[in-house]
């Protein structure tokens, strides 16, 4: 076992270990717990850009340790985990920045950010797992480090909220333990491979495969928050602004819209899926995710709760693009789980700003908020214009690929899809925007908040920061290093279609 093998256990182990330490520190152990915060993920970031150039260039970090017959304990760094890893590296840090500053003054604080690294870690560990049954443990452990994330306020509705979630997580999380036991039954449990390793399968045991594939993307779906399993996400609005961000925009939904895209490319593959005709469905699944979350937003008049089914429909774009099973479609697709992950954060942050700053929940009090808060509302309206699709934002550029691999597969109707969504996704924003900045101010903004301007303070660098990066790798799409080329990488090198 060489350094390089060693670097994605270290990957995992950076925010595992000061998480641990973290448990056991006293609340008023303050500066040792930022210490250990900002430590981690300051050395996580490290170890991921040092895999990302050694990955580029070709070269492999693979760390196994036995776990069950044929199956053992694998953490694979290729170029589609490190898509994901380094999104949850970077968007750690700037939750972390934000969380402190959220916190600040609040009691359990230790136990918060124990069960936050946890959380981080089982998130990275998902994204480097090369086989199956690794990914289903750091499924699993991903739902028991966020369920008391969910829960943290110990409040009536907080409880009820986490009660639902474990109940729809821990549901599909056995869903995916039948499928993976099905799969390993009839071909054990391989390592990851492009093209799939189900090919040679296929022949006598479509019925099987078909069972199986059922059962994984029902497990995944879950937390992919694809209809009718999506309940738990708009219920999971009452944690805290730091865990919302981190459940719509790096942990929870995107774990499962990763595991589908490894489901579909490096376990079935394109070629055996299209014999076994299970992407039709898949497709029309995604899209009806797409529209209803899109219209259940309209009607939501917390904030929160809109932007929680904006999630619901922006996610299922990676499952579309999935779907889709073309070139330029999955390119969409993989970089549309940055570049969600980048705006829906930004929109978190001003969110959990507008709450704790002016008492801001409902879209009825945003009027005239961009006057108190200018900086924030700037932030909040790249977020939201880019969710819309409006260049040269991230947004437009997942859209605009997605629309492309539609056409080159021959699924022109999906265009119409995505016009429509884009439509209602403008329904549901552009009002927010207008209310922000040329609405008349909210009754509650007179007297002695007049004329005064309210921003955070370490809440609104985060926020500036993931907004400067939604509108940066938009503008520089074009080039090798921005989400968008690495997901070009991925799709020449891994995908085999």
């Amino acid at each position: 076992m060489n350094g390089g093998s060693l670097l994605p256990l270290a990957v995992v182990l950076s925010s595992l270990l000061p998480g641990l330490v973290i448990f056991a520190l006293r609340e008023e152990q303050h500066r040792l717990r930022i210490a250990l915060n900002l430590a981690g993920a300051v050395i996580k970031l490290l170890l991921v850009g040092a895999m990302l150039v050694g990955v580029a260039f070709g070269l492999e970090f693979r760390f196994s340790l036995p776990l069950l017959p044929g199956a053992p304990l694998l953490l694979h760094a290729d170029a589609l985990s490190l898509l994901f890893v380094a999104l949850s590296s970077v968007l750690w840090l700037a939750t972390t920045v934000y969380a402190i500053g959220y916190l600040e003054g609040s009691p359990l604080r230790s136990r918060f950010f124990g069960f936050f690294s946890l959380c981080v870690s089982a998130t990275v560990g998902l994204a480097l797992a090369g086989n199956l049954v690794s990914f289903l443990l750091f499924y699993e452990l991903l739902t028991l480090a966020t369920f008391p994330l969910v829960v943290h306020r110990g409040t009536s509705g907080s409880l009820r909220a986490g009660r639902v979630y474990l109940a729809y997580t821990l549901g599909g999380g056995m869903l995916l333990l039948i499928g993976v036991a099905l799969l390993h039954g009839l071909a054990g449990s391989p390592s990851f491979q492009a093209g799939g390793y189900l090919g040679g399968q296929a022949a006598g045991h479509e019925p099987l495969l078909r069972v199986a594939f059922a059962l994984l993307v029902g497990g995944l779906g879950v937390k992919a928050a694809l209809i009718p399993l999506h309940g738990w996400l708009p219920q999971a609005m009452v944690a805290p602004a730091p865990v919302s961000a981190l459940l719509h925009a790096v942990a929870v939904v995107k774990a499962g819209a990763f595991g589908i895209v490894r489901v579909v490319y490096d376990v079935f593959g394109a070629e055996t899926l299209s014999r076994l005709d299970l992407m039709q469905p898949l497709l029309w699944l995604a899209t009806a995710t797409i529209l209803y979350g899109s219209l259940r937003a309209l009607q939501q008049q917390e904030l929160k709760k809109r932007l929680a089914y904006s999630t619901i429909s922006q996610v299922s774009y990676i499952t579309l693009g999935v779907a889709l099973l073309g070139p330029l479609a999955a390119v969409g697709g993989l970089v549309h789980l940055v570049h969600q992950g980048l705006m829906k954060v930004t929109l978190f942050y001003c969110a959990g700003n507008f709450t704790e700053t002016l008492g801001v929940y409902r879209v009825q009090d945003l009027d005239g908020i961009g006057r108190r808060m200018p900086l924030t509302m700037t932030a909040f309206s790249i977020g939201a214009l880019g969710m819309i699709g409006v260049p040269p934002i991230a947004g437009f550029v997942s859209k605009w690929y997605l629309g492309l691999g539609a056409l080159e597969v021959g699924q022109d109707w999906v265009l119409l899809v995505l016009l429509g969504s884009a439509l209602l996704n403008a329904a549901y924003f552009l009002p927010l925007l207008w209310r922000g900045w040329f609405a008349a101010p909210a009754d509650w903004q007179h007297g002695r908040w007049a004329g005064e301007r309210f921003e955070t303070h370490w809440m609104l660098l985060p926020t500036l920061f993931t907004a400067l990066l939604s509108l940066l790798v938009g503008l520089l799409a074009g080039t090798a290093i921005s989400p968008l080329g690495w997901s070009r990488l991925i799709v020449d090198r891994e995908f085999a279609l």
